[in-house]
């Protein structure tokens, strides 16, 4: 009869499900330009607004390379996600092709997995927002307390940041802020770490303290995630227009910037060896892909919103295929001229592109691009809490999530309102508190894993189920898939111990729930086989 953890949900419930009407399911509205438009949307953000910096910082100039390894694990994982999509157009994405192949031991895992991308996702974004925000206000000379702007830990370093910057003019009067010489003098004051810098950083701060400790709050990270959730609630298609709007104009700051910033390149700044290229070797580059990874975070979201496409079979495959190919050109290019452009030790982190072009004196540029990144870390957050709250609702109608509230459908809307008000809560609240570092190293994680099982699930329904049809097949099988895991499976590695060490901690609070919950509600372990 074989072991009840890794009994699989047959494939005709599966077919049954999707085919499903009425006023409680999901509602289908999206054609695949909307679909490609979400995928585009959920992509171009993070990885080019804010995570390109800390990538750099990994790779240097070999950044570029980075975006290729990414890119081509992508490539692969989406290849698998696009066979997935077209046969079982449901909402949970992985979580769902997990449990057709794998098993609901394996299908929990992932879906609890998912959470660590989509809702922490969200919450690095929704901080990533706050810093262009706040670079936004000073376009206007509008200054917010720092405790108030950012997290704690985010703000001492960004007091740090300024105060090194004063000393600097301090010491040497005829160093002109931008130039290379004024930002390694800054760069050797901040390493330095002097009691004086400290104290003063400190007190620019000026937190308040609760039981001794000073606090941190990045209120714009927590208010624009608290709007970005009344937008779901309100409906999908709203959502999606609203999205598409948001991504023509990203898309057009992203050709600005690699169109103005490639008269700014300064070749040597690429490097003239290998060693200067890739100044930590191999490793750095994989340990950038790895970092950077969140930027192409999004195509898989596409395949959360299957019950909501009108023809899922067939417009799937494009919106996952197409959005990963437009993005994985424009992020090369703007890598490129972000090394090309800045001395890879001295890009910024929080706001690399708008820091770049502010430091070599194109300020109206650098509002252009901050206003371009609130556009397209909008779009972003939106898609990543609507993967999210999809993935939820998957869980929630086969049994391991209280279906009375994760598959609530509002009567009015057609959207799962009570358990999207509930993620786009817990995502403020994670993005006002915590730095946007951690939040983006677990997500990457966890991303990886999800991608890694999608290929081993391809591998293992080609064999358990060969005979059934496929509106789309992922070429080169068995390669494709392994290609895959392989190159996913390496970034995961570069990730570092604490990740691991996160992520397997994670899990074991998702096996508390489910060996608590979720085993004894299952449909497939009761064989209930009513459907929505």
């Amino acid at each position: 009869m074989g072991n009840p953890l890794f009994k699989k949900k047959p494939m005709d419930w599966l077919l049954n499900e999707a085919k499903a009407t009425g006023v409680h399911t999901l509602k289908r509205t999206l054609g695949p330009v909307s679909l490609t438009a979400l995928g585009v949307g959920a992509i171009i953000g993070a990885g080019i607004f804010v995570l390109s910096g800390l990538g750099a910082h990994y790779a240097g100039p070999g950044l570029m390379l980075s975006f290729v390894i990414s890119g081509l694990g992508c490539a692969f994982a989406g290849l698998c996600y696009a066979e997935f999509a077209a046969l079982i157009p449901l909402a949970g994405s992985a979580y769902t092709y997990a449990y057709a192949a794998l098993g609901e031991l394996m299908a929990w895992i992932i879906g609890w997995d998912l959470t660590l991308e989509y809702a922490m996702g969200a919450s690095t974004v929704s901080s990533g927002w706050s810093n262009h925000f706040i670079e936004f206000l000073n376009i206007f000379h509008v200054r917010m307390p720092l405790w108030l702007a950012y997290d704690h830990w985010t703000a001492v370093h960004t007091a740090e940041n300024i105060i090194a910057r004063e000393m600097a003019h301090a010491a040497d009067p005829t160093l002109a802020q931008g130039t290379q010489e004024f930002l390694t003098k800054v760069g050797d004051i901040l390493s330095a770490q002097s009691p004086v810098l400290l104290q003063r950083a400190h007190d620019l701060v000026n937190a308040p303290r609760v039981f001794g400790f000073e606090i941190g709050f990045n209120l714009p990270a927590f208010l624009i995630a608290l709007v970005i959730t009344a937008i779901l609630v309100i409906g999908i298609s709203e959502s999606a227009r609203f999205n598409a709007t948001i991504v023509v104009v990203k898309v057009a700051v992203v050709l600005f910037v690699i169109l103005l910033g490639m008269r700014y390149i300064h070749p040597g700044n690429w490097g003239h060896d290998w060693s200067t290229f890739a100044p930590m070797g191999f490793g750095g580059i994989g340990a950038g892909a790895a970092y950077i990874f969140f930027a192409y975070i999004g195509f898989d979201a596409v395949s959360t919103t299957a019950q909501e496409a009108k023809n899922p079979q067939r417009d799937l495959p494009i919106g996952i295929i197409a959005s990963l190919v437009v993005c994985t050109i424009l992020y090369i290019l703007v890598a490129a001229v972000l090394t090309g452009m800045v001395p890879w030790k001295e890009i910024n982190i929080e706001a690399p592109l708008s820091v770049a072009f502010l430091d070599r004196g194109l300020t109206k540029a650098s509002y252009l691009i901050t206003a371009g990144a609130l556009a397209g870390l909008t779009s972003v957050m939106l898609v990543m809490l609507l993967g999210q709250t999809r993935v939820l609702y998957s869980m929630a109608n086969d049994g391991l999530l209280p279906r009375k509230f994760f598959a609530a459908i509002h009567p009015k809307f057609r959207t799962p309102y009570k358990n999207t008000i509930l993620v786009g809560l817990l995502a403020a609240i994670v993005g006002s508190l915590t730095p946007i570092e951690d939040i983006g190293r677990m997500v990457n994680i966890g991303t990886l894993l999800a991608f890694v099982i999608v290929c081993i699930a391809v591998l293992v329904l080609r064999k358990t189920n060969p005979g059934q049809a496929r509106p789309f097949r992922t070429p080169w099988v068995p390669v494709v898939p392994i290609l895959g895991i392989i190159f996913n499976g390496y970034m995961m590695y570069k990730l570092g111990w604490i990740n691991w060490a996160r992520l397997i901690i994670w899990l074991l609070i998702g096996l508390v729930i489910y060996f608590g919950y979720s085993r004894k509600h299952s449909r497939v372990q009761r064989n209930d086989r009513s459907a929505l």
